[in-house]
């Protein structure tokens, strides 16, 4: 899980995929915690991403940094936790201008029963499980 916590945050932005009915959707994010062992993202409630996630948790993230991709599939629960809201701003506090973790709105969620592939046009695959 270390090796995709690092490559992430290393590239920078990644993008997330949800569903929304049948439509696929896909946007860029950038914030990725590691809280108790979990890896976390963020987002506001109020956004269709959030919602999309509640209405099917089953997600895809993507990101690709000098020649190499890294696919995460999984699913991603919401954690309504302070705790949980706290550490991710306390890792992004540039964040702390937008979002808050008493604000109502701050969302994070962990991925579970994930399967991360490492990719490159070079290499055999590398996938970690977590």
């Amino acid at each position: 899980m270390e090796k995709v916590l690092n490559f992430l945050k290393e590239a920078g932005v990644y993008y997330l995929a949800t569903v929304e009915g049948d439509q696929p959707r896909v946007r860029p994010f950038g914030t990725i915690n590691l809280f108790e062992d979990k890896l976390y993202i963020q987002t506001g409630k109020v956004k269709n991403v959030s919602k999309q996630l509640h209405e099917n948790p089953k997600a895809e993230i993507c990101a690709f940094k000098d020649g190499r991709w890294l696919r995460v599939a999984g699913e991603l629960v919401a954690d309504d936790r302070r705790e949980a809201r706290a550490s991710m701003l306390d890792a992004y506090p540039d964040l702390r201008a937008m979002y808050n973790e008493d604000d109502g709105n701050t969302e994070v969620f962990y991925i579970k029963n994930a399967t991360a592939t490492f990719s490159s046009f070079t290499a055999a695959p590398d996938t970690v499980n977590f």
